[in-house]
């Protein structure tokens, strides 16, 4: 039998499928606090992949140095703000990120009060969320993998 490969071996899209699987669980077991953290983390996942992308495409910049940035603007909103946007500025890939730009700003507040202040959520604010992280992570994937689409809960699916 194989060996899993570490989580951090990962490349990004595998790590945001491992988050994005994480949701059934959770959300199965009404643990809607941490759904909103593990959507949210895909959702950043997500931007850590566009940006990478970028950086490879742009520049000879080294992983490390790469990295330093994505820990240096610190979360979701500054990974879209501070590196996103103005690598996307005046490029065919704004259109799109400005789109999601409003609901980069959902996920990250929900996600912050979550994380930071200890809120608890109800099964319809971890759906919402869910929702804008899926809209989110495809809308910025897609720009590089035109086919990409994250699997579909069976709580996604009911009323």
């Amino acid at each position: 039998m194989a060996k899993k490969k570490p989580y951090q071996d990962l490349d990004d899209l595998e790590k945001l499928g491992k988050q994005w699987r994480k949701l059934s669980g959770l959300h199965h077991r009404e643990e809607w606090s941490a759904v909103i953290i593990r959507a949210a983390t895909a959702a950043e996942i997500a931007s850590n992949l566009a940006i990478r992308r970028e950086f490879g495409a742009r520049s000879e910049f080294n992983a490390k140095f790469v990295n330093a940035l994505l820990i240096w603007s610190n979360g979701l909103q500054g990974k879209v703000t501070r590196l996103l946007k103005p690598l996307y500025e005046g490029g065919p890939r704004a259109k799109e990120l400005n789109r999601l730009i409003n609901v980069m700003e959902r996920i990250n507040i929900k996600r912050n009060a979550v994380a930071h202040a200890g809120e608890f959520c109800s099964s319809g604010e971890a759906d919402a969320i869910v929702d804008d992280c899926r809209t989110f992570v495809e809308g910025i994937v897609r720009l590089y993998h035109p086919d990409f689409k994250l699997k579909e809960h069976k709580f996604e699916s009911e009323d």
